[in-house]
């Protein structure tokens, strides 16, 4: 079980990315994310492609933080610039029930004591959608881009335009 925990989520500012933050996660691999603001547009926009698309992904917001990183009972990994390199990091993490905190806004120093690895993409200024991504995709060795998540739509490959076919499910 891998979940995302997206820390500082702000509403007004922050949907487009939260949101990709949770597209990213169902589609490399992970199995959830927490949104510590509630914010339920956010929750209906990512379970209606999960609806569409497949998956058993899930997402709840307005989590308490604080408390789920105390009790996690696993492995949690802050993804930060400020971290030891990936590279040198994923092969100690352990897969089974991790939790991967992604920030929005300034994370709160405390994250950094209560996690067990801060993991850095890169050490310069960077998207956290494309650090989740590089993220899962070194601990899953790309296999969920190639698995189909069996939803209704699926995205036919094409070398011009754009092909959604409909599986009949």
């Amino acid at each position: 079980m891998i979940t995302v925990l997206r820390l500082g989520h702000r509403p007004a500012r922050d949907k487009r990315v939260t949101t990709h933050v949770a597209l990213t996660a169902r589609a490399f691999g992970a199995d959830a994310i927490l949104v510590s603001t509630k914010d339920r547009t956010l929750e209906r926009t990512v379970r209606d492609v999960v609806r569409r698309f497949g998956g058993d992904f899930r997402i709840e917001t307005g989590v308490p933080w604080r408390k789920l990183l105390r009790d996690w009972n696993g492995t949690k990994v802050h993804l930060t610039m400020y971290g030891l390199p990936v590279e040198e990091t994923v092969p100690k993490v352990e897969p089974r029930n991790l939790l991967i905190v992604v920030g929005a806004e300034k994370v709160p120093r405390d994250v950094f004591d209560l996690v067990d690895f801060n993991i850095a993409v890169g050490n310069q200024p960077h998207s956290e959608v494309a650090a989740l991504a590089v993220l899962l995709d070194r601990l899953f060795d790309r296999r969920p881009l190639r698995d189909p998540l069996g939803g209704r739509l699926r995205i036919r490959p094409s070398p011009k335009g754009k092909t959604v076919v409909e599986t009949g499910r």
